[in-house]
């Protein structure tokens, strides 16, 4: 069930806000911190993801299938500059 509350658009220095009630602020779960994202009329605003969230698995359903194989499995060769100019 979805719940709906107003709030008003408010100055903030020389910015723009809404105040969120509390009450929504504890259904959603959000912290410190959020993502904001604007769809269509929308303004969306959920917890950060996580980066890199679901590659573990995604690596081990590719390992899988078999399809975890390098693209360019051909090393290019060294140059003289390679071996002789080039430091770490």
């Amino acid at each position: 069930m979805a719940t709906t509350l107003r709030s008003r658009i408010i100055k903030i220095g020389n910015s723009q806000g809404i105040r969120i009630p509390k009450l929504l602020l504890e259904q959603a779960n959000l912290g410190q911190e959020v993502e904001i994202e604007l769809q269509e009329d929308q303004i969306i605003v959920r917890s950060p993801r996580q980066a890199r969230h679901g590659w573990d698995e995604q690596f081990r359903a590719m390992a899988k299938l078999g399809d975890d194989t390098l693209l360019d499995q051909q090393t290019p060769s060294s140059t003289t500059w390679d071996e002789e100019e080039w430091e770490w």
